[in-house]
């Protein structure tokens, strides 16, 4: 009875799901999907071609936090990604994270 309550609870609260919607809420709030859709590209690539293009990229995590934070050019084509100053190290590292398990 008490492991049915426990799990009730944790999914009324949506502590199973909080993961993947916080990463979601931070891309989010730190505009990154303003130019970029999950499976669509919008200015920028799709979060789930990021995945693919980086997959087998062992120092993926590092290269891709820089860039978001750092901005970029040329990996996606003509246009930039502008420098995001706002995004602190963790919150970079946590957003890249989340973007490299997307399939």
């Amino acid at each position: 009875m008490k492991k049915l309550l426990l799990i009730t609870s944790l999914l009324a609260g949506g502590v199973v799901c909080t993961p993947a919607l916080a990463d979601l809420q931070l891309a989010t709030a730190k505009n990154c999907m303003a130019c970029h859709g999950i499976d669509k590209k919008l200015v920028g690539p799709s979060f789930k071609d990021v995945a693919a293009k980086y997959a087998s990229q062992k120092d993926a995590l590092d290269k891709l936090s820089g860039k978001v934070i750092k901005g970029g050019s040329g990996a996606w084509g003509p246009v930039p990604m502008p420098a995001n100053p706002q995004v602190s190290a963790d919150e970079a590292k946590k957003l890249v994270s989340w973007i490299l398990t997307q399939k």
